[in-house]
């Protein structure tokens, strides 16, 4: 870097910003998926959840090209310091990306399912989840292309209502199969689908991590919780 905080390679500068838009196109088209996955339950449209399945591939190639360029650019500017660390994060960030992708075709495939089935009034259960998971995801994704490091630092504890949506919607369900043994099956595939919105809590936090390490050259991984008095 140069006292002007710009590479002293200007196509380093080029090559990085070509991977950072790979990153947030990666972004796009996961919460695009996300997105038809859970529509595709909630409206009961197989079509919604094919496309899931089908727009997976991209991603996937998406992933291995940001792992590819990185490398590459890591071999040929052999960057240092805070351009390190940009390049190792957008190879970090497009594998989370890619896991939170891997959960909407999950759902899409469990949803399937679901919509040939009767439905059920548990559903609604999973919607203010839902809309929890795609604001933190949509919020990590944000830390990491603004650098918002408050932003990121939220997402962890954000997460934890997740976790307890988690639980609830569980404990909710579980109930109902005592009740209904002939839908077990279906309740399952609700649980199920919960469980993958968890992931993409998990994942979401992994990203704001990464958008920490690359903006302020801080590990936050596993830290020990802080000391609280009752």
């Amino acid at each position: 870097m140069n006292e002007y905080g710009k590479h002293i390679q200007p196509s380093f500068d080029k090559a990085l910003d070509a991977l950072k838009e790979d990153v947030l196109l990666m972004a796009t088209l996961t919460e695009r998926s996300l997105n038809k996955a859970m529509n595709g339950l909630f409206k009961r449209d197989d079509d919604l959840c094919a496309a899931v399945i089908a727009d997976d591939q991209e991603i996937d190639q998406l992933e291995v090209g940001v792992d590819k360029d990185g490398i590459s650019i890591m071999l040929r500017f052999q960057p240092v310091a805070s351009d390190l660390r940009q390049v190792v994060s957008a190879m970090k960030v497009s594998g989370n990306l890619e896991r939170v992708a891997d959960q909407g075709v999950n759902i899409a495939r469990r949803a399937r399912k679901l919509n040939h089935a009767p439905s059920l009034d548990q559903l609604h259960l999973l919607e203010p989840m839902y809309w929890e998971a795609l604001t933190i995801f949509k919020d990590s994704v944000r830390a990491y292309s603004d650098g918002e490091v408050e932003l990121a630092l939220s997402l962890k504890g954000r997460d934890k209502k997740l976790d307890d949506f988690d639980r609830k919607v569980g404990e909710e369900i579980t109930a109902q199969m005592a009740k209904y043994p002939n839908r077990i099956t279906s309740y399952l595939n609700l649980i199920f689908i919960a469980r993958h919105l968890e992931r993409v809590g998990d994942h979401a936090k992994a990203i704001g991590e990464d958008a920490i390490y690359a903006a302020a050259a801080e590990d936050v991984r596993h830290q020990p919780r802080a000391v609280t008095s009752e």
